[in-house]
């Protein structure tokens, strides 16, 4: 099923989906999307990975890293 820019689901065939926005544009239906349009079980499986990553890492690799960010986000690419 085609998914509009917000995550939210449409009808997959051309007259379906034709009809749901023009619902949508003269208020007669409302769109039906989540907030911010994320999957909260992969957020939350993103912000574990990450803090558990830092657990491991040692001060000076930690360090390392974020001097290549540093210099990556500073550079002119």
């Amino acid at each position: 099923m085609p998914k509009g820019p917000k995550g939210q689901k449409r009808p997959a065939d051309v007259i379906g989906n034709a009809v749901r926005v023009m619902q949508i544009a003269t208020g007669e239906a409302e769109e039906e999307y989540d907030a911010d349009g994320k999957n909260k079980a992969a957020q939350e499986l993103g912000r574990k990975g990450g803090a558990s990553r830092a657990k491991k890492l040692t001060a000076e690799q930690r360090s390392e890293i974020a001097k290549k960010a540093a210099a990556k986000r500073w550079s002119e690419n």
